[in-house]
């Protein structure tokens, strides 16, 4: 019988951290727009960037551009998109592009679905298209039939990725998981032990790579997952990333 995932073991300021934002740092508002990064995690953010010799990171499905408006001055090492896009430590910019036409055509394909259903919305993030259906939750499985539909038109340079309410269409082999990749190859990031910590299915790329380096996986919240690790909502991740700066769990 599988074991229950427990607590995770007290953070150090020598691992490296991958971390998601949406569901994991802050709650999901009904609309991506409607989110707020508060002074309190603005703080904890840069403390732990900076305690950590700047081995922090923020692995989301939001655009770079989104991010970055967000945390104002605050710079730290981002990854958007699920990873198609990427700043690392020394603010060079690394990108995976999505083929313009192909988008084009998954947009075309949708136009009607959105003109009759208005509680779906369309987030066009540049390299990413996601559908939300947060405001029609009962629109679920058309909307996941609909983008896997459209998606398998295109061929595979393009992928379906499912989330809380959302289903999202990327380029295909590129996630949280190449993103958690890519930093640890980098300085100040490498050699250490990484922590990957997530919400949704999309995180569960950055859970299994870390998982395959020994490293400490966490799950938010309730749902399957191949996590080590597990905190029960937001609050509880920032208690948990507080206690790295106090030195003690």
């Amino acid at each position: 019988m599988k074991s229950r995932p427990g607590y995770p073991p007290a953070p150090r300021v020598n691992w490296a951290y991958f971390l998601d934002v949406d569901g994991t740092l802050i709650d999901i508002a009904d609309t991506p727009d409607a989110v707020h990064i508060d002074t309190t995690l603005l703080e904890l953010i840069g403390c732990l960037h900076k305690a950590s010799g700047g081995a922090m990171a923020l692995v989301s499905g939001r655009a770079l551009s989104d991010l970055e408006n967000r945390l104002g001055a605050l710079r730290v090492p981002l990854a958007g998109q699920h990873g198609l896009e990427r700043r690392d430590a020394v603010g060079r910019l690394w990108i995976h592009a999505a083929p313009p036409a192909s988008k084009s055509a998954i947009k075309e394909g949708l136009a009607a679905a959105l003109a009759r259903h208005p509680g779906l919305l369309l987030e066009d993030k540049g390299l990413t298209l996601a559908l939300h259906y947060r405001q029609a939750p009962h629109l679920g499985s058309y909307a996941r039939r609909l983008m896997a539909r459209l998606t398998s038109a295109i061929g595979s340079e393009l992928e379906v990725q499912y989330g809380k309410r959302v289903v999202e269409v990327k380029p295909s082999g590129v996630d949280k998981g190449t993103a958690v990749t890519e930093y640890l190859s980098e300085l100040p990031f490498r050699g250490r032990q990484p922590v990957f910590i997530g919400d949704d299915l999309n995180d569960e790329h950055g859970f299994a790579e870390v998982n395959k380096l020994d490293g400490i996986s966490i799950k938010v919240g309730k749902g399957e997952s191949c996590a080590r690790f597990r905190l029960p909502d937001v609050a509880a991740v920032r208690r948990w990333l507080g206690a790295a700066l106090k030195g003690k769990k």
